[in-house]
């Protein structure tokens, strides 16, 4: 029989935090600056769990390596600077942390978004107290899909790795965790592309909506 979870790990953009308004108007920010269109909220909406490098691509495909460097640098100045204004947890997440917190569960974050984004961001939305560990993308040496930072987290909550279990939005996602030694689970709700397959991802189940993660968690009798 399974060991009794002890800790509950969430991805952050796309999985606890609808980060998405503040990551496209950044992006169009800056395409406006050099003369373009502002793009569909819902064209960028699923490159956001991925970062600026990803949503650098998608707003200007034909920059080159300078240009890419001068325009990445300018998106972040651009979100730094609002950084939490427009950020909201998930519908429901408040509630499901909450009984989490109330069933004596210790809750983590790992991202690969750099600490100096993820810091102002927990401290602006008042939560970073919520979480017995945060893992940023340069906490350690490694990133997802590294398992490095999944057993980062797990001992800066006092657990084994097989005591938890992820949550997050991205293939990575469940390649860290299973190569940590802990369970994923796929928030569908997140920033899924049309073109990602994420049930051949081998996650061990997933969650339409944050409240599900409750269900899921009763159905597997291990809290």
């Amino acid at each position: 029989m399974a060991s009794p979870l002890r800790a509950i790990l969430f991805d952050l953009d796309g999985t606890l935090l609808d980060t998405a308004p503040e990551m496209v108007d950044a992006l169009n920010a800056v395409r406006v600056e050099q003369g373009l269109a502002p793009l569909a909220f819902e064209v960028v909406r699923p490159s956001v769990s991925h970062g600026s490098t990803r949503l650098i691509n998608l707003g200007f495909p034909d920059a080159d390596p300078q240009q890419f460097a001068a325009l990445q640098s300018r998106f972040l100045q651009i979100y730094a600077a609002g950084v939490g204004l427009r950020t909201r947890l998930f519908s429901g997440m408040e509630s499901v942390l909450a009984e989490l917190s109330n069933r004596g569960l210790n809750l983590g974050v790992v991202t690969n978004k750099p600490a100096w984004l993820t810091d102002p961001l927990l401290a602006q939305l008042d939560l970073r107290d919520r979480f017995a560990c945060v893992v940023s993308g340069d906490t350690v040496s490694e990133r997802k899909p590294h398992p490095l930072p999944m057993l980062h987290a797990a001992k800066l909550a006092g657990v084994t790795a097989e005591a938890c279990i992820y949550v997050g939005d991205a293939e990575r996602d469940v390649q860290a965790a299973h190569a940590a030694g802990m369970p994923a689970l796929v928030a569908t709700y997140g920033y899924l592309g049309d073109d990602e397959d994420w049930q051949s991802w081998g996650g061990d189940g997933s969650v339409a909506q944050p409240a599900e993660l409750l269900g899921w968690l009763d159905r597997s009798g291990r809290t």
